[in-house]
């Protein structure tokens, strides 16, 4: 795997937001947020994080189509969000069901996938199967058993990453690293999800190159299950990588990296 992954020589990208904002936001129904651009700023906004993933990834020897934006759209309007797939937005990425739906339904005839990158509750499943394209949060063995079951009940295929919490950390969901060789083996025979890759948020930290080492520590491990050849699970995938750090990502071989202040400004609930 080492074509196509980041070289050491890489620069880093001057990446000043802060990834807090990808989990809050302000209300849709409130006031705009003196931190949230204007509507016209978030075409600009959009061009200019697409050519910086572009350029990462040209640095790094990928190519930029291995690259794809997921625009994390949490609290964010429709009419922004339209805003943004006028300027190039293709993927869009939801944390809650409920808010969810109702832009779903909204946006229904424009050209954009959709999937569902927050923490899902087991009891929320069955709203999500089919829906989204991907789930990239499948953070337990009965999290994965459960999607199964609802999409066969549905008569489809629903694609999944599994979230390990790289960091080890005590309030994040996920998986340990050490748990995935038990738990991916049981997973694999479900016949109605496929294991796609790996997602993982890192410790919190000013200084982006700090979490550098946590996005090469998913790459391996993602490289060591791909070397296992596990029927039913492949690790094309590693989404990581939000609005401060997706540049350096991207180098650690990000193929999705989850971007939503960069995009629309900060946003407080």
């Amino acid at each position: 795997m080492e074509e196509g992954h980041p070289s050491a020589n890489c620069p880093i990208l001057p990446l000043q937001y802060v990834r807090s904002a990808e989990r809050s936001g302000c209300s849709n129904r409130g006031p705009v947020c003196p931190m949230e651009p204007p509507l016209t700023e978030i075409a600009r906004r959009v061009q200019s994080v697409l050519s910086a993933i572009r350029a990462a990834a040209e640095k790094c020897g990928r190519r930029p189509d291995d690259v794809r934006l997921v625009a994390a759209t949490k609290t964010v309007s429709v009419d922004r969000i339209r805003m943004g797939i006028g300027a190039g937005l293709s993927i869009l990425g939801e944390n809650r069901v409920q808010e969810a739906l109702p832009k779903v339904a909204a946006l229904k005839q424009e050209p954009v996938r959709w999937h569902f990158i927050g923490q899902l509750q087991r009891r929320k499943v069955r709203s999500v199967v089919g829906l989204f394209e991907l789930i990239h949060s499948v953070d337990s063995l009965e999290l994965a058993q459960e999607i199964d079951r609802r999409a066969g009940e549905a008569g489809c295929l629903q694609d999944i990453l599994l979230e390990v919490n790289i960091g080890g950390e005590p309030t994040k969901a996920g998986f340990r690293p050490d748990e995935l060789a038990s738990a991916i083996p049981t997973m694999a025979p479900l016949p109605h999800i496929r294991i796609k890759g790996l997602m993982t948020i890192p410790p919190q930290a000013d200084d982006a190159e700090s979490v550098r080492g946590y996005f090469r520590r998913l790459r391996e491990l993602a490289e060591s299950i791909a070397g296992q050849k596990i029927p039913g699970v492949t690790m094309d995938e590693l989404s990581m990588g939000m609005s401060n750090d997706y540049g350096i990502a991207i180098e650690e071989g990000a193929t999705f990296v989850r971007v939503g202040s960069a995009l629309f400004g900060a946003r407080y609930v």
